[in-house]
């Protein structure tokens, strides 16, 4: 149910748009004829080098004269360079239990980034710094409870007089810095105390294989789809808390609690190789610990889950299956470790064994720093030799190299899909594109509400790419709905359209905007929506994201339950659509769900709520009285109003349920025409009154007219 349509009408663009019409973001302007712009910037790589000696001792008092850095064979200049030496032995101190107030902390704590380092304070020097990253949408209760008592145990008896810890969370949604590095155990005990045990869980690995059980459900969707992107968002938020912690020169290791971490065959390898080279680049070494610890599983799975109910069962494929998959969940955690320099744990009870590992993997190592020479971004490897004089007869452990940053047009379409998922998992909107919403909802029955969106770009933002000489242009979308109470994804898009931008076509943009609009089924509640459009030729990105509630209306017993009132200034013929993105068979589907769709004609939502006196405004919305009301007329009106002073007021209409809706459902429908009225401002009023159960409702919006 997508469809994107060019809006034809000139009064659609307007400079100033009513606050009702929520816009985040805003375009830079384009830069005038003759005026340059010029940038540059470096790119500094920080590689942490261990040397011993041949017995394996580390050998301390080297400088930077000592060491020698080639990239791909060309030398490089060490810019910084640091000595770390760390004890290895724990001091269990007293901890006193944590007060009310250090109860509270967790509830208070902003979602910050990890703080970055000044050269200057050499704040993190001879200290080990220890990341505790939790992954809570991929552990069931219990494994986190497991997690958190081992973090407990380590922070009260196991910390050295030099670790530094940080909390690190990932809830499906983003990564969440719910405390930057300290030694302060209360502080750090008094944050894992307050997390939620179950908060945000959503571990289900769903499988298509001998081992899935037999539900007796309907076909439906393919969950795999939904566990692809599932794994890449796991993944790419293992990538943003690299990033994060990449901020410090210092070695970084980041223990990962989770229940395990299955591919989808191919499709996440591009972003698992992503992940990793992030880590490299960051300084960062994984240290995953399956929290699931070790597991004696029944030949048929347990009682979390239905028997399989097909003949594998008696073959042993079912019991072959489920070994294989749990097998495949700890080879991603294996890769991950192996490939950044740290360890796995597996299969062991003892959870906090896998943080001790980190921390004595960390003891005397040297920070060695340069600005590559070479500024192409190219996204190609680039190999990294150190070596150290020949007289000391050492041995270098260090990374050998690491991917060079891509500029967009060499993204391949794995990358470009990748770039879109980690954008929606950012915290902070990017603003390249202009984007408004409008979201509106109608009532189906007496659980469900179809929700009809409207995202609107203004043309002229993809109008640059045909001044850049494109002839044509792919507009990516992505969006995703969530229960704003437990964030769990309630419903989610991915589409694409393909725009010509011929001469003709590319004037039209540059003055008018576009209008993308798609569908949801939901049931009442409040929801979190964001969503993002790309313009797949220059790369620009733009984010809305908004808060909205579809109420319960059958719990309305005061006013006349009425859906979402929707202005407009068009109707759009299905078959005429300039840019159709749905397929013809799916037409007659959208009409028979879509309210907004009659006769074959499509009203389209005015987002910005402004209004040329040239054409008529259209008010369209639901009333509904219920079965039980029988078919008892309702009378509405639209009136006009300035300040206090009322300008214009329709005719009343009155109108009765139609026959057969159980819900009551009466139609109103408005032509209003503008031209009597002045260009203004006003706030536009409807009201809906039902005679016979002496009930009213009303409801008010401010619009704007236009010459």
């Amino acid at each position: 149910m997508h469809r994107l349509v060019l809006i034809s009408a000139l009064l659609m663009v307007v400079a100033a748009a009513p606050a009702c019409a929520q816009v985040i973001g805003q375009n830079m302007q384009a830069t005038p004829n003759g005026t340059y712009t010029l940038t540059a910037g470096t790119q500094l790589v920080v590689e942490t080098v261990v040397v011993k000696d041949k017995s394996g001792k580390p050998i301390d008092g080297l400088t930077a004269k000592d060491f020698t850095i080639t990239e791909d064979g060309a030398a490089q200049t060490i810019q910084i360079f640091e000595h770390q030496t760390l004890p290895g032995t724990p001091i269990a101190l007293p901890v006193t239990p944590p007060s009310q107030e250090d109860i509270k902390i967790y509830k208070q704590l902003a979602r910050s980034q990890i703080v970055p380092e000044k050269q200057s304070n050499g704040k993190y020097k001879d200290h080990r710094l220890l990341a505790l990253y939790f992954d809570m949408s991929a552990m069931p209760p219990n494994d986190q409870m497991r997690s958190f008592a081992a973090a407990q145990k380590f922070i009260r008896t196991q910390m050295t007089s030099s670790d530094l810890i940080a909390i690190m969370r990932y809830d499906g949604g983003s990564v969440a810095v719910l405390q930057d590095f300290t030694d302060d155990r209360n502080r750090l005990l008094s944050i894992i105390e307050t997390m939620i045990v179950g908060e945000n869980s959503e571990y289900a690995q769903a499988n298509d294989d001998s081992s899935a059980s037999d539900t007796g459900a309907a076909f439906g969707q393919d969950d795999s789809e939904f566990n692809i992107f599932n794994t890449d968002r796991q993944l790419s938020a293992l990538q943003t808390a690299a990033k994060m912690l990449g901020l410090l020169n210092e070695k970084k290791s980041l223990i990962y609690f989770a229940s395990g971490l299955r591919l989808n065959g191919v499709d996440n390898q591009a972003q698992l190789h992503a992940t990793i080279d992030a880590a490299i680049r960051a300084g960062v070494s994984f240290w995953p610990i399956d929290a699931r610890g070790l597991v004696a599983q029944a030949p048929l799975g347990d009682a979390t889950q239905g028997s399989p109910g097909n003949i594998a069962m008696y073959t042993g494929a079912a019991a072959q299956a489920l070994t294989t998959n749990f097998q495949q969940s700890q080879d991603t955690l294996y890769a991950l470790a192996g490939d950044t320099g740290g360890k796995a744990l597996f299969d062991n009870n003892d959870l906090g064994a896998g943080i001790v590992q980190a921390q004595r993997a960390v003891s005397n190592y040297y920070i060695l720093g340069y600005y590559t020479t070479n500024p192409a971004q190219d996204g190609r490897f680039r190999r990294i030799k150190i070596s150290v004089s020949p007289e000391l007869n050492a041995s270098l452990d260090y990374r050998q190299g690491y991917y060079a940053d891509k500029t967009f047009n060499k993204f391949t379409s794995v990358d470009k899909e990748r770039q879109l998922e980690e954008a929606l998992m950012l915290g902070d909107p990017i603003t390249e594109l202009t984007i408004s919403v409008e979201i509106n909802y109608f009532q189906l029955n007496r659980a469900e509400y179809f929700v009809p969106i409207v995202v609107k770009i203004p043309g002229r933002e993809l109008a640059l790419a045909k001044r850049g000489g494109a002839e044509h242009t792919l507009i990516d979308f992505i969006g995703e709905i969530k229960d704003s109470y437990g964030g769990i994804t309630a419903s989610n898009l991915r589409d694409n359209v393909n725009i010509k931008l011929s001469d003709a076509t590319a004037q039209e943009l540059a003055k008018r905007p576009i209008e993308y609009d798609t569908g949801f089924t939901l049931l009442p509640g409040k929801y979190i929506f964001k969503f993002l459009a790309r313009d797949d030729e220059t790369g620009r990105i733009g984010t809305y994201q908004t808060t909205f509630v579809i109420p319960n209306l059958n719990k309305e017993l005061k006013r006349v339950p009425i859906s979402s009132v929707v202005l407009s200034s068009q109707r759009v013929d299905l078959k005429n659509a300039l840019y159709n993105a749905v397929k013809t068979k799916d037409q007659d589907k959208e009409a028979a769900v879509n309210p907004l769709v009659q006769n074959s004609q499509k009203l389209i939502p005015s987002v910005t709520r402004v209004f040329s006196r040239s054409r008529a405004m259209y008010v369209y919305l639901q009333a509904y009285e219920g079965a039980e009301a029988g078919t008892q007329p309702v009378a509405a009106y639209v009136t006009f109003l300035n300040g206090q002073t009322k300008v214009f007021e329709s005719q009343p209409i009155v109108a009765a349920p139609l026959a057969g809706s159980r819900l009551g459902m009466t139609p109103l429908s408005f032509s209003i025409p503008l031209e009597a009225l002045p260009p203004g401002e006003y706030d536009c009023q409807l009201t809906v009154l039902d005679p016979t159960g002496q009930k009213g409702t009303f409801w008010q919006a401010p619009v704007k007219i236009v010459p």
